[in-house]
């Protein structure tokens, strides 16, 4: 388990998760800074990762722990991997707990503050990408993949807390139907591959994005970009 000191959040995320990316911001800059400081104020970010060897099998991909991680999704996702890395991370129960707070108060704050939240996980978990990937020089890892994309089951989500020992480790847990909690956390799988085997093309998409589920633009019916 690491504790990072998340410094800052990238503001132009959280104005893209607002719908304000090139535009002119206008008031809503110094709000959107103001509620950043806010959230830094409440986040304990934390984070913690494991690599198994994986091997692909009709009904999936298979850690060598002996679980079976289900669909043909992710099989085409980790194709040509022997590895898999299992990520968690988690900006802590205080996050959640000043979202609730201005949800009761000041709506259109609480909405600033939940773009911020958005942007504050996803720049945790780049980072702890980017720690995973300097301990693999040489070898290429695929984008993030988490339950509840394509056909991986949502359902998961509490053998892969148990293998991370995430309720100990990071205060993150899983309800009876499979929700995170605090709920601005992100669990995913990672492909690691040998250096010089082929990496297949891989479609950015709503349905292979970590923030899916809490995504602006997918509650406004649209994209953060062009599918590619």
């Amino acid at each position: 388990m690491a504790v990072m000191d998340l410094e800052g959040i990238p503001i132009d995320e959280v104005l893209r998760y607002l719908g304000a990316a090139g535009k002119d911001p206008g008031p809503l800059l110094p709000l959107a800074e103001a509620c950043c400081r806010e959230l830094l104020a409440a986040a304990r970010p934390r984070w913690t990762w494991r690599i198994f060897a994986c091997e692909e099998t009709p009904e999936g991909v298979r850690l060598d722990c002996g679980l079976l991680l289900p669909g043909k999704d992710l099989r085409r996702h980790l194709s040509g991997c022997r590895e898999a890395v299992l990520l968690a991370a988690t900006l802590s129960q205080g996050v959640d707990a000043l979202l609730r707070r201005t949800q009761l108060c000041d709506l259109s704050r609480s909405l600033v503050l939940e773009s911020c939240a958005t942007a504050a996980i996803e720049e945790v978990c780049d980072r702890g990408e980017a720690v995973i990937r300097e301990s693999y020089p040489g070898r290429s890892l695929t984008s993030r993949y988490s339950p509840g994309y394509g056909d991986l089951p949502v359902t998961l989500q509490g053998e892969l807390l148990a293998l991370l020992d995430t309720p100990r480790q990071l205060g993150l847990c899983a309800t009876g139907s499979s929700i995170l909690t605090p709920r601005k956390s992100v669990t995913a799988v990672i492909g690691v591959r040998e250096a010089g085997v082929e990496t297949p093309p891989q479609k950015r998409s709503c349905e292979s994005c970590s923030l899916r589920e809490s995504c602006a633009y997918r509650r406004a019916g649209s994209r953060c970009s062009p599918e590619k």
